[in-house]
């Protein structure tokens, strides 16, 4: 029945949340929580470290840090300053010391806007390399003297050319130390839609979440480290109908008339769950995705939130 059904996300925590949904016994993979609950601030890491442990969770080897936080979708100015100093903090332990010349990409389509993350941060971007490159490292553009650039490759709907094909380009020319690549990404549970930030060391699949498999951009394919941020901006219909089923399913199990039914339902795992509302649901639901109708504000906020850690990381 689950044949080569996959679960449609971009967040390594949910991966691994399915794996352990399943009872599959994971290696070579490490998991760290840190829960902050005056602030409501949860940090969880989960650290690839075998190919076998890359294999289970369908990720490259590497480490992947997610940050959520219940009240992100919130305009909480202050708030959204914590998170971006948290941001600030993974941000610099993934770098280390390959801070000085960085290149800031933002992925997606500015049209499109649970896709326009990634521009939207580069707009709010201190940007520093022009200034150091005709002033020096002591112009005051920024405190650390790091060579801040950016760039925008747009789609390849836009400019008939892969988004890797651009961004190598300008690496070749302008030679930063890192990339850090900005993305929208998929989740797999509502409750993370804007909520949740995935920082990673492993680079990024751009249009992975919604089925569209671009070149990958990562350390092997440009050279240069590559830290990818993202915030899961879009879900599938499954997703949804997959959330509903488990509240059904919860309540059946309440009600002691349809206990039998919903405990049936619940012996499914959650590939098989997914695979059965794929099969249900119309030809149309299934291609679908969708995004909160508040996602304008959503992510011009959000992008701040991201650009304002970056300034924090990139300027210490």
């Amino acid at each position: 029945m689950v044949g080569d059904f996959q679960i449609r996300t971009d967040l390594a925590l949910e991966a691994r949340e399915s794996c352990e949904a399943d009872h599959i016994k994971l290696r070579g993979v490490r998991v760290e929580e840190e829960k902050d609950e005056e602030r409501e601030v949860y940090t969880t890491t989960v650290v690839i470290e075998t190919e076998n442990g890359a294999k289970a969770l369908g990720k490259p080897v590497g480490t992947y840090v997610t940050i959520e936080a219940p009240n992100m979708s919130s305009p909480d100015e202050d708030y959204h300053r914590e998170i971006s100093q948290e941001i600030a903090e993974h941000l610099q332990k993934l770098l280390g010391d390959r801070r000085r010349s960085v290149l800031v990409v933002g992925l997606g389509n500015r049209e499109v806007t649970p896709d326009a993350l990634g521009p939207n941060v580069v707009g709010n971007l201190n940007i520093t390399r022009h200034m150091i490159k005709e002033y020096g490292r002591l112009s005051g553009a920024s405190g650390s003297g790091a060579q801040i650039s950016a760039l925008v490759p747009g789609v390849m709907a836009q400019t008939g050319m892969e988004t890797l094909e651009i961004i190598k380009g300008v690496v070749d020319e302008t030679k930063p130390e890192a990339v850090i690549a900005i993305d929208a990404l998929a989740a797999r549970s509502t409750k993370r839609l804007n909520r949740t930030i995935q920082i990673t060391d492993t680079g990024i699949n751009p249009g992975s979440g919604v089925g569209n498999h671009r070149n990958a951009i990562n350390e092997e394919t440009l050279g240069v480290s590559v830290i990818a941020v993202g915030v899961p901006t879009v879900v599938d219909a499954a997703t949804i109908v997959n959330d509903t089923m488990e509240e059904l399913i919860a309540e059946m199990d309440r009600s002691a008339g349809m206990q039998r039914l919903g405990g049936m339902l619940g012996t499914l795992n959650q590939a098989e769950k997914h695979q059965m509302i794929q099969e249900l649901i119309s030809p149309h639901l299934n291609t679908m995705f969708v995004t909160p109708k508040d996602i304008d504000e959503t992510v011009k906020y959000l992008s701040y939130t991201i650009s304002e850690g970056l300034n924090m990381a990139l300027s210490q």
